[in-house]
């Protein structure tokens, strides 16, 4: 039996790049959405939420990048000469966010001040993984397998928006979850966000969408051509019926309800990339296979994959399972001590 190994690893890095986007964003959503509160109580509450997990939700960041210099390193010489400055600001930011998580929880006097660097670190972060999209959707310059654009070809109006647009998502993702966790005013506030926040992730992906096919001849082909949109049609309509779902549960008061369609609304949003960019690894000229390693390298790699992968998603179930139910004010949480 022959194994097209490019496409089981390009399943295997699609499958935890989504896995960090999906937990790390809800709780850099949580970071984003602390300006918006002012008592220190209900920061407490909110931090407390994500404690127990949030640096094990950026193991998946570090699996998929180790999985893609294993599997394709020819990216590493296009996809990150073209967002250099974008990807290390990403990691100054989820860096200083981390500090500042762990320190915020000792300090006394300074509580507030690390509490800030906390809400700057998650804008950084999640503005920056934006931006870089919007260059992966935008396409990047490549001849004879190499980068041939320039340091800021990633700095354009549709990255920046793509940028705010992921902020939004987080966002979306952190508040879902916050009404899930919380409870009593908190999670009434929380409520109160959700509807206006699902409504501009709608507009947002609408934007993006319509941008992406009207400025990308190739991807609007990939959408429309033949009988290409009867199969892709299911997208977009399952947008529409997960943001509709979300008001419905929001009014309905149910509390699990909207922060699982925010996951399904954030599927949704990853299969359309995929859609719109497959088998192009670096659009729009750099195919899975043109820039896989050896098959030896490839089948070596993803026997260490199978052994690893279960070992993680266990771990990190079993503390999600650990740590599951309501967060309230008066139980003494990790982030803050005293």
């Amino acid at each position: 039996m022959v194994f097209d190994l490019p496409t089981i690893w390009s399943v295997v890095i699609a499958t935890g790049i989504f896995l960090y986007v999906m937990l790390d964003g809800f709780d850099l959503g949580v970071g984003l959405l602390l300006p918006f509160f002012e008592r220190a109580e209900d920061h407490h509450v909110m931090l407390s939420t994500v404690a127990p997990v949030w640096d094990g939700n950026e193991t998946f960041l570090v699996l998929g990048g180790a999985a893609l210099y294993a599997a394709f390193p020819v990216v590493y010489s296009t996809l990150l000469p073209a967002n250099y400055l974008p990807l290390v600001l990403m990691l100054v930011g989820l860096i200083f966010r981390g500090a500042a998580f762990e320190l915020r929880a000792k300090a006394t006097r300074t509580k507030h001040i690390w509490g800030l660097a906390f809400i700057a670190g998650s804008v950084q972060a999640s503005f920056c993984q934006g931006v870089v999209l919007g260059s992966l959707l935008q396409g990047v310059k490549i001849t004879s397998g190499r980068f041939t654009g320039n340091a800021f070809d990633w700095l354009s109006p549709f990255s920046v928006f793509c940028g705010l647009g992921l902020l939004v998502t987080y966002a979306t993702l952190g508040c879902g979850w916050l009404i899930w966790r919380t409870e009593g005013q908190l999670q009434a506030r929380m409520y109160a966000l959700m509807k206006p926040l699902s409504t501009v992730l709608l507009v947002v992906i609408l934007a993006v969408s319509a941008w992406t096919v009207l400025a990308q001849p190739g991807v609007a082909r990939r959408w429309f051509e033949g009988h290409n949109f009867i199969y892709f049609a299911p997208v977009p309509l399952l947008v529409l019926l997960s943001v509709f779902g979300i008001r419905r549960a929001v009014d309905r008061q149910q509390d699990r309800v909207p922060f699982v369609l925010s996951l399904v609304l954030l599927f949704l949003g990853y299969s359309g990339l995929v859609i719109s960019i497959w088998p192009y690894i670096v659009p729009p000229s750099l195919t899975i296979w043109e820039a896989s390693s050896n098959q030896s390298s490839q089948l070596f790699a993803l026997i260490g994959v199978l052994i690893i992968l279960p070992v993680v998603l266990c771990y990190s179930f079993m503390q999600y399972r650990v740590f599951r139910g309501k967060v309230r004010d008066e139980r003494k949480g990790y982030t803050d001590e005293s």
